[in-house]
């Protein structure tokens, strides 16, 4: 798997997402923001200052689809 740290000027503009499944109350929480290429940013929704980390297009691809399948329940 590759992932790359993210710098400032690469997420600059991005737009974050929270899962719909995070509640409002805090806890551990993630956001995605869409990169070019397809690749996607993730970063920590309480740190969002802290170091982000950004995948490529097929890795959260094939990331996406064991969370789907169920792999991680």
């Amino acid at each position: 798997m590759t992932t790359h740290r993210a710098t400032d000027s690469a997420l600059a503009g991005a737009s974050w997402i929270k899962s719909s499944y995070s509640g409002s109350g805090g806890g551990s929480c993630v956001e995605v923001a869409s990169m070019p290429g397809g690749h996607r940013a993730v970063r920590d929704s309480k740190n969002p200052a802290a170091a982000a980390l950004i995948f490529t297009a097929g890795v959260w691809t094939a990331f996406a689809a064991a969370v789907r399948d169920g792999e991680f329940d």
